[in-house]
């Protein structure tokens, strides 16, 4: 019975990378809770121009390796989609300052794994953020963070806000 249920889930898992968008891979395999969908940078472009968000990056590229670039290789699916909810939801304007690339720290739920991405300040978003998500104290660094509803975690980091994308936040 096991194995026909790992077979089914194989099965599936199948049928979903065949009729996920060009670009877009799944990685993982039929057993894994955790299995993420990643894109490429031209997808997560392509999703990002697609609801009126920016990028840049102090180097003008998007490099993955380069630290002064800001890219979107490997990006997790649910963290495009999550930028395009916090767009959609504030109506503010975003612009992303760092993606995927080397440079940022390390860890499961890092950028360079896909689970984060930075935005630059501005008024509109810093007040979104601050009225509509639970503060819900200072992370290990100093910088206070905010949940949103679905989990996901916006730190202030000064100058930009730092996101941790569990999931899509509601698409």
């Amino acid at each position: 019975m096991k194995v026909m249920k790992v077979m089914k889930a194989r099965a599936a898992l199948t049928a979903l990378a065949l009729v996920v968008a060009p670009g877009v891979a799944v990685v993982g395999t039929a057993t894994d809770a955790f299995a993420v969908t990643k894109i490429s940078h031209a997808t997560a472009t392509q999703m990002f121009r697609q609801v009126g968000i920016t990028w840049s990056s102090s180097g003008n590229c998007s490099d993955r390796n380069n630290p002064t670039c800001t890219s979107f290789e490997q990006l997790n699916l649910a963290t495009a989609q999550g930028a395009q909810t916090l767009k959609g939801a504030s109506g503010c304007a975003l612009n992303i300052t760092g993606g995927t690339e080397t440079g940022h720290a390390s860890g499961t739920y890092s950028h360079w794994n896909g689970y984060k991405l930075d935005y630059g300040k501005n008024t509109c978003i810093t007040g979104y953020i601050k009225n509509s998500f639970t503060y819900i104290g200072l992370r290990g660094d100093g910088a206070p963070q905010y949940k949103s509803g679905s989990g996901n975690i916006y730190a202030d980091e000064g100058n930009h806000w730092d996101v941790l994308y569990y999931n899509c936040g509601g698409c």
